[in-house]
């Protein structure tokens, strides 16, 4: 990844560690490091029990290290208490889920404003950005419709939609297609591609090699640690894999 970019997150030698039982400690991540510059598009993979889930959870300040620094924008966010930890996860990170976690109750503009709701920013120009983000994502004309009454793809359109509303500094999406079929993962992974192009910083966590291989970097896992990266324009090139 660049360093000629700033580097927008960023583990350094991270832990964590759980304590189960009186004498079982399972140790999630064990010397993490890694950064995240602005514009780069990140897959991270791993087999079960890698440290995927943990390393995913710091990143969305929804956990914290046991030891290490987690940067988030150049600041260390890793020792905030959780009012502060709450408001970085709210203002700096969007969140892409599988189960797209969309208001069923609530039209499509209506979920897009939720995130500046919780801030007290809803208005008119929360409206306007909400129906350019939901026309960039191809529904401009669904604005009125539910959850219910939209596709798979469609709900994920929308959500991700919402995760671009705060502006933040990266999307972090946690297989983000893997409630879909193939063909509408096809379309959701091409959003990305464009989002990429218009330089959106994505991390996407994910057990599918092919979703990993449209990212521009493979960060592998194996028992808490950093197996290997790789650069995925790279082995394509070559003509080789991760």
């Amino acid at each position: 990844m660049s360093q000629e970019r700033p580097v927008i997150a960023e583990f350094v030698d991270v832990h964590r560690h759980y304590v189960m039982g009186k004498d079982n400690i399972v140790r999630a991540l064990n010397g993490v490091s890694m950064q995240v510059a602005k514009g780069d598009y990140l897959a991270i993979m791993g087999r079960s029990g890698s440290g995927k889930s943990t390393m995913l959870n710091i990143l969305g300040c929804l956990d914290r290290p046991t030891s290490g620094e987690y940067r988030v924008g150049g600041r260390d966010v890793s020792r905030l208490g959780d009012d502060q930890l709450s408001d970085v996860r709210g203002r700096e990170i969007g969140f892409i889920f599988q189960s797209f976690n969309l208001i069923p109750q609530l039209t499509v503009l209506e979920n897009l404003e939720v995130p500046l709701f919780y801030q007290g920013r809803v208005g008119p120009e929360s409206r306007a950005k909400a129906e350019y983000l939901a026309d960039r994502v191809g529904l401009g004309k669904r604005l009125e419709h539910r959850p219910l009454e939209l596709s798979g793809g469609q709900q994920q359109r929308v959500a991700i939609a919402r995760s671009l509303m705060n502006d933040p500094l990266f999307l972090l999406a946690d297989e983000a297609t893997g409630n879909l079929d193939s063909n509408t993962e096809r379309e959701i992974l091409d959003l990305f591609d464009d989002l990429r192009k218009d330089g959106v910083t994505i991390v996407i966590v994910t057990h599918n090699p092919k979703v990993a291989d449209r990212a521009d970097h493979t960060l592998w896992l194996r028992d808490g640690k950093v197996e290997k990266l790789v650069d995925n324009r790279q082995a394509a090139s070559s003509g080789g894999g991760a």
